[in-house]
C-alpha cells in the first residue's frame, strides 16, 4: 500500500480542532484520498420520543411502529441538545467549507450510539483515522474520555493522535520510527508506509536502557532499512541510550534533536489491563507527545 484513500478525522468545538482538521487536509490533497468529517458531539440526555394522540378507534392490535423497520420514531430534544446539534452543524459547515476550497471529496458522519463503538466502526473502513490528544487542564465529557485508547486497542487500524498544545505546519516530512524487534513496532511500520513513501527524511531509532535489557540486534535494523527501501524508502538507523531517564522521554527527546513532524510507534504491553495493554511507554507518550504520533 503506498498511498491513503479514506481518512477519517474526529471533529469537536474545542480549538485543536482545527489543528487536526489542517492535518487531515493536507494529508488528503497528499494522498488524492476521500475525507470523512465525524462529529465528536454527542447529546447530552437521550432523546424523548414523540408520542402521537391516539384514534379513539384503534383497536388493540400492536402499534404499527412494531412493523415498520425501516421507519425512526420523531424525537424531541432538549435544549441543551438542541445547542449541541447547532454546534456540530457549524463544524460541518465548516467541514464542507474546507473541502471545497481545496478540491476534495469527503463527507460528514454524526456519531451515533455509544461515541467509541461509532468511531472504531467508523474506523474499520479507513486507511487512517485522525484523533485529538486528551487535554488534561479540559477533559473532554466521559463518552470520550479513553477514545485514544480504544481506538488503538480496537480499531485494528492506523491512528494519527495530534497533540492538544501545538500548530504543525508539516506532518510526515522528517519521521521517527520507534524500533524494538517487537510485533507492535513491525505493524506500525508497515501501516505507516504510505507516509513513510512521501517523507523527506526517515530515522529509525533503537533505545538501549543499558544493562536492564539487550540492545536491539543491528541486523535486525539492517533488514527493516532493506525492507523500506525495496518501497522507495530511504532510512537511516541510529541508537541511543535510556539508563536514566523513560523510554518515552528518550524518544520525544531525539524527536526534538533532529526536528522530527510524526513519530512511528506501536502500542507495547502484554496484559489485559488497559495501561498494561499499551504499555508504560505508550501511556507515557499519549500523555506528552508533542508532535502528531
Amino acid at each position: 500500500m503506498t498511498a491513503l484513500r479514506d481518512i477519517v478525522v474526529v471533529l469537536d468545538d474545542a480549538a485543536p480542532s482545527e489543528t487536526r482538521l489542517t492535518i487531515a487536509i493536507a494529508l488528503a490533497q497528499q494522498h488524492n484520498a476521500y475525507l470523512i468529517g465525524l462529529s465528536a458531539l454527542e447529546l447530552m440526555t437521550p432523546a424523548r420520543p414523540v408520542v402521537q394522540p391516539r384514534d379513539p378507534l384503534e383497536t388493540d392490535a400492536p402499534p404499527a411502529s412494531l412493523f415498520n423497520l425501516g421507519a425512526l420514531p420523531r424525537y424531541d430534544y432538549p435544549d441543551a441538545d438542541t445547542q449541541v446539534a447547532e454546534k456540530a452543524e457549524q463544524i460541518e459547515a465548516a467541514f464542507r467549507e474546507r473541502l471545497r476550497l481545496n478540491g476534495l471529496q469527503g463527507d460528514w458522519r454524526i456519531a451515533s450510539g455509544r461515541f467509541s463503538e461509532a468511531v472504531i466502526h467508523q474506523a474499520w473502513h479507513a486507511d487512517l483515522i485522525i484523533l485529538g490528544q486528551v487535554d488534561p487542564t479540559h477533559p473532554p465529557p466521559a463518552v470520550g474520555r479513553h477514545l485514544v485508547e480504544d481506538v488503538l486497542l480496537t480499531s485494528g487500524r492506523p491512528t494519527l493522535v495530534v497533540p492538544y498544545i501545538g500548530s504543525f505546519k508539516t506532518t510526515g516530512t522528517s519521521v521517527l520510527v520507534a524500533w524494538n524487534n517487537s510485533r507492535e513496532a513491525a505493524r506500525a511500520v508497515n501501516d505507516a508506509i504510505p507516509l513513510l513513501a512521501k517523507a523527506i527524511s526517515v530515522t529509525i531509532l533503537a533505545v538501549n536502557r543499558g544493562a536492564r535489557e539487550s540492545a536491539v540486534e543491528g541486523s535486525s535494523i539492517a533488514d527493516l532499512m532493506h525492507h523500506l527501501a525495496r518501497h522507495g524508502i530511504s532510512a537511516k538507523a541510529e541508537h541511543t541510550v535510556a539508563a536514566d531517564i523513560s523510554v518515552s522521554d528518550a524518544l520525544l527527546s531525539y524527536v526534538a534533536d533532529i526536528n522530527a513532524d510524526l513519530l512511528v510507534a506501536g502500542g507495547f504491553g502484554h496484559s489485559r489491563l488497559r495501561k498494561r495493554i499499551l504499555g508504560s511507554i505508550t501511556d507515557a507518550l499519549l500523555q506528552h507527545l508533542t508532535v502528531p504520533g
